[in-house]
C-alpha cells in the first residue's frame, strides 16, 4: 500500500522536516497532525498519505483505522537552474530545488487475530498417566 510524489517543487530539507512528524503514527494520527501544521510541504503531505489510504481501501480491502505509515521517504529531485541579475551584467544563480516523496502504509493486526493465532500456537499438553 503505497503512493508516489514527483517532482515537487518543495526543497527536500523543508519537506523531509514535516515528514518526519508522522512518521510510524496512525493515518488519522498524520493527517490531523499535518492539518495544523503552518509549512508549505503538510497539505501535500496530507494529500498523499489520503492517497496511500484510498489505494489501501480500494485495492488491498484494508480498513482505514487499522493503517499506519511504515515509511516516509523523501528524495531530492532535479533541480530547476535559474539566474537573477545583478550589477555589471553578470548574474547569480538561483536553485530551485524539487522533490520526491514515497508513502509506504501498512496494517496493524486487527485484536481477533492476533487471539486466534496464540490459540494456534499454544502448545497441546496432553498428560497421560
Amino acid at each position: 500500500m503505497k503512493a508516489f510524489l514527483k517532482q515537487i517543487r518543495v526543497s527536500p530539507k523543508k519537506a523531509n522536516l514535516v515528514a518526519a512528524l508522522v512518521r510510524n503514527k496512525k493515518v488519522q494520527e498524520a493527517t490531523d497532525i499535518l492539518d495544523f501544521t503552518q509549512k508549505k510541504s503538510a497539505p501535500i503531505l496530507s494529500k498523499l498519505i489520503k492517497s496511500a489510504t484510498a489505494n489501501a481501501e480500494n485495492n488491498f480491502n484494508q480498513k482505514a483505522e487499522n493503517l499506519y505509515i511504515k515509511e516516509i521517504i523523501v528524495n531530492e529531485g532535479p533541480t530547476y537552474k535559474r539566474s537573477i541579475p545583478i550589477s555589471k551584467g553578470r548574474t547569480h544563480p538561483l536553485l530551485k530545488r524539487t522533490t520526491h516523496i514515497r508513502v509506504f502504509l501498512e496494517a496493524t493486526a486487527s485484536p481477533d487475530t492476533t487471539e486466534k493465532q496464540e490459540l494456534k500456537t499454544k502448545p497441546k499438553t496432553d498428560i497421560k498417566k
